[in-house]
């Protein structure tokens, strides 16, 4: 964002409704010019009518000879329970596509964050769907080909890929539209604070699962309880297990229902030896993050009156430090490269492009990778979330970047290299 982008926003960052009409306002004055020229520093492949989702999991094998992929069964238009959606994955040779594999199919999915198809472990995928108007997930084993049916959907695997990570989806869609399933799964939608539903961690060697956390023990000792107005329903979203698997880190936040666009946000890391939860220092707002190896968390996210990417040098979340700021001050989904390097990306500029960097960490070095153009029928409306954000994916030698686009008029899958 330029500077009067940046004050703007940040006049009416706690106004969301606002702000919104303002964005479509400001966007719909560049629509009557020409598009702009898509860039990118090495060539995109683009797979259409295939998509991954979100940033915080890589749909690339362990050694990088496949990528996992969603394949659309449905025009533009919001999924119900009966639309499929296909699960499969392409082989990668010598940096291309290869051929596709199907896989199954999930009945239980949307367009932020598909059906939460991911590895768990280097020979099995795992992915959500339903059956019996209930919420599963399906354990596939790569070598076998062989399904095994979990009884309660995830969120994320663990990399050893014996646990998995769950919540309630039908509270989640409840309260952040287009993010969760239109599934009963326990959500006690009708009590805003609870004791019965959180984080749940699951085993999915025997299907058995946990309550770890409860709404309740997080509003007692979160500490953004002060902007939890008592209208707010609270809930968790957006987990994910460290790369060594002893934490388990999550966003707690509360949303008014009848004002969905208003919610509070505080990153929370849950210590599986010490049981010890630990709260980050932020102010309202965290969007998005992803762990690296060395136990270390980049978060986009409001520290005092700033938001920016920060990275929290600890589990505990209290030593922290902005990285690349003010030379990023917009909201991204960050994927590491390696541990001192990480790729993110900017919702759509004013002339509707969206841009994929690549930041250094220690030298706040930024790196314009590609910039796309995200056409205007892509853009979300009310309770009809079906944008394309690029959410990067890095594959796991650190050189080729897999994201979401729809720069060539249609939703793909595209790589490219780094």
């Amino acid at each position: 964002m330029n500077k009067i982008e940046k004050f703007v926003y940040d006049t009416l960052k706690h106004n969301p409704k606002i702000k919104i009409k303002v964005r479509n306002l400001y966007q719909s004055f560049y629509d009557a010019l020409p598009n702009k020229k898509d860039y990118s520093l090495n060539p995109i492949q683009a797979k259409e009518g295939y998509f991954f989702g979100f940033h915080d999991v890589s749909p690339f094998s362990y050694d990088d000879t496949k990528i996992l992929a969603n394949k659309l069964t449905i025009p533009l238009r919001m999924p119900n329970k009966k639309d499929a959606l296909e699960v499969g994955y392409f082989d990668i040779k010598n940096g291309k596509f290869g051929e596709y594999t199907k896989i199954g199919e999930s009945r239980a999915w949307n367009y932020h964050k598909g059906c939460r198809l991911q590895w768990a472990g280097e020979n099995h995928v795992i992915f959500n769907d339903a059956e019996g108007g209930k919420l599963v997930s399906r354990l596939y084993n790569i070598k076998k080909g062989t399904t095994k049916t979990i009884p309660f959907p995830i969120d994320t695997a663990s990399q050893c890929g014996k646990f998995a990570t769950s919540f309630s989806y039908g509270r989640l869609e409840m309260t952040m539209p287009g993010y969760g399933y239109d599934y009963e799964d326990e959500s006690f939608k009708d009590i805003k604070i609870t004791e019965e539903t959180g984080l749940f961690i699951g085993s999915l060697e025997d299907g058995t699962r946990e309550l770890v956390v409860n709404l309740q023990e997080l509003n007692d000792k979160g500490g953004v309880a002060q902007y939890f107005i008592e209208d707010a329903h609270q809930y968790v979203t957006h987990s994910l297990f460290s790369p060594d698997g002893r934490y388990v880190s999550f966003l707690y936040r509360a949303t008014v229902v009848e004002d969905i666009m208003k919610r509070w946000t505080q990153l929370v890391v849950y210590d599986r030896e010490t049981k010890k939860l630990h709260f980050s220092p932020t102010n309202e707002m965290v969007s998005h993050y992803v762990w690296n190896s060395k136990n270390q968390i980049i978060a986009y996210s409001r520290i005092g009156e700033k938001d920016s990417h920060v990275l929290f040098e600890e589990p505990t979340l209290q030593k922290h430090r902005r990285v690349a700021y003010p030379q990023l001050n917009s909201d991204g989904h960050q994927s590491f490269i390696s541990d001192n390097i990480f790729v993110t990306d900017t919702y759509p500029d004013k002339h509707r492009v969206a841009k994929l960097y690549k930041v250094g960490i220690e030298s706040n070095e930024v790196t314009l990778l590609a910039s796309v153009n995200s056409f205007k029928k892509f853009q979300s409306r009310p309770y009809k979330h079906w944008c394309c954000d690029l959410h990067p994916r890095m594959n796991r030698k650190g050189d080729m970047v897999c994201f979401d686009s729809v720069h060539t008029g249609e939703r793909a899958l595209c790589a490219m290299e780094v």
